[in-house]
C-alpha cells in the first residue's frame, strides 16, 4: 500500500463575509478560494501561479491553517487538519511553515536576528539555550547569513539579508512542507536569482516540499516540479512544469505564458511579449461569473463555458472523473482544452 501524500486538499473552500455600512447594506460573500483540489508528494515544489486578487495567498494561508477553512479537506500525511482547534494545531504548525511576502513586516523589529530564529525552538520546546545557540548558527550558515549579522535587527540589514532570515526562520524546526508567498517579489533582480540559487540548495539538502506562490512565470521555470494554475478562486490547470509550459491545455494559461516579456529582435533588443496581452479585467471575486469563470474574457468562448462551470480533468481523457487530488497527469478546466493543448507553446 502506498504512502499517503503529504498534502491532499479536496474541495476546498474559504469565503468571506463583506457588506457595506449602514442599516440596509446587502449582506455579501467574497469567493477568495472556491472548490481547490490537489495533492503533493513529499520533497516535490508545487508553483501556484495567477494574477493579483486570484486567491493565492488565501489558498496558502488556508492550507497553513492560518484561516479556518469554509469547506473541504485538508489533509497533512493522512491526518485531517482542516478542523483542528488551536492546541491540536501547535504540532502541525511544527510540519507547515510560511515564508511571508515582505520579510521587514514579518520579522520582530525589537528582537536581534539570533532571538528571531530561535524563537520558533522556544515556541516548540526544542533543546536547552546551548543548542538553540547551535542550532541558530547552523541555520545562518545553511542560509548564507553572515555571523556578523546575527546580532542585528532587522532595520539594520538589507532586503536581501531579511528574506534570508525569513527562510531560516521557516527551517528551525525542520518542517516537512514550507509555503513561500512571493518570496522574491520585494527583492530586485539580482537578489532574486541568488535567491532562486538558495531555493534550489536547500532542496536539494533538505527535500522538504515547497508550495511556492508566485506570479513570475519565469521563476516557476526555474523552481518549480509541477504547477497550479489559479484564477477567480479556483485551480484551471495543473500540471508538470514542462508539460504545462509545451501544451498548455487552458486559454488563461496560455495567455499567461503569452504575456511573459522576452527580448525581442527589434531595434535595441527591447523586451516584448510574446502574445496579446489578456483582454478586460478579473471580475470581482463578490460577483463570480456563471459557467467557466474566464469566459468573459476568453477568446475561445462559446455558449456551453457561459452555461456550465467545467472541471478539472485530464487532458485527453473524456472528462467522465474528476482526478483533481491526484498528484500526476496533466489535468485542465476548459471544455475545449484538448483543442488548446493541441495548439503547442505560445509563439
Amino acid at each position: 500500500m502506498s504512502a499517503a501524500p503529504l498534502l491532499s486538499i479536496d474541495a476546498l473552500v474559504k469565503h468571506f463575509p463583506a457588506g457595506g455600512a449602514g442599516w440596509f447594506a446587502r449582506p455579501a460573500t467574497v469567493y477568495a478560494v472556491d472548490g481547490v483540489s490537489f495533492a503533493m508528494e513529499r520533497g516535490e515544489t508545487l508553483a501556484l501561479v495567477g494574477e493579483s486578487g486570484c486567491g493565492k495567498t488565501t489558498l496558502g494561508r488556508t492550507i497553513a491553517r492560518l484561516y479556518r477553512p469554509t469547506a473541504g479537506s485538508i489533509r497533512l500525511a493522512g491526518e485531517e487538519i482542516s478542523g483542528l482547534g488551536r492546541r491540536r494545531l501547535k504540532p502541525v504548525r511544527r510540519r507547515v511553515q510560511m515564508i511571508f511576502q515582505d520579510p521587514y513586516a514579518s520579522l520582530n523589529p525589537r528582537l536581534p536576528v539570533s532571538a528571531i530564529l530561535a524563537e520558533p525552538l522556544v515556541i516548540h520546546g526544542i533543546g536547552d539555550r546551548r543548542a538553540r545557540r547551535a542550532r541558530v548558527e547552523e541555520l545562518a550558515a545553511l542560509c548564507a547569513i553572515g555571523a556578523e549579522t546575527i546580532d542585528r535587527y532587522p532595520h539594520q540589514l538589507s532586503g536581501g539579508q531579511r528574506q534570508r532570515i525569513a527562510v531560516a526562520r521557516a527551517l528551525a524546526v525542520e518542517p516537512a512542507l514550507v509555503i513561500a508567498d512571493e518570496p522574491l517579489s520585494a527583492l530586485d533582480v539580482s537578489l532574486q536569482s541568488q535567491m532562486l540559487e538558495l531555493f534550489a540548495a536547500l532542496k536539494a539538502r533538505l527535500g522538504i516540499a515547497m508550495l511556492f506562490i508566485t506570479h513570475d512565470l519565469a521563476v516557476v521555470d526555474a523552481v518549480a516540479d509541477r504547477v497550479a494554475v489559479m484564477y477567480l478562486g479556483r485551480v484551471v490547470e495543473l500540471a508538470e512544469r514542462r508539460a504545462l509550459f509545451d501544451r498548455p491545455a487552458h486559454p488563461y494559461t496560455r495567455a499567461l505564458i503569452a504575456s511573459v516579456p522576452v527580448i525581442g529582435r527589434g531595434k535595441r533588443g527591447r523586451r516584448r511579449a510574446r502574445g496579446a496581452a489578456i483582454a478586460g479585467d478579473v471580475p470581482s471575486p463578490l460577483a463570480p461569473p456563471p459557467g467557466c469563470p474566464f469566459h468573459p474574457r476568453c477568446p475561445r468562448a462559446e455558449d456551453i463555458c457561459r452555461r456550465e462551470p467545467p472541471p478539472l480533468v485530464p487532458v485527453g481523457g473524456d472528462g467522465a472523473d474528476d482526478v483533481a487530488g491526484g498528484a500526476a497527469g496533466h489535468l485542465a478546466a476548459c471544455h475545449f482544452r484538448d483543442e488548446v493543448a493541441a495548439e503547442g507553446p505560445p509563439s
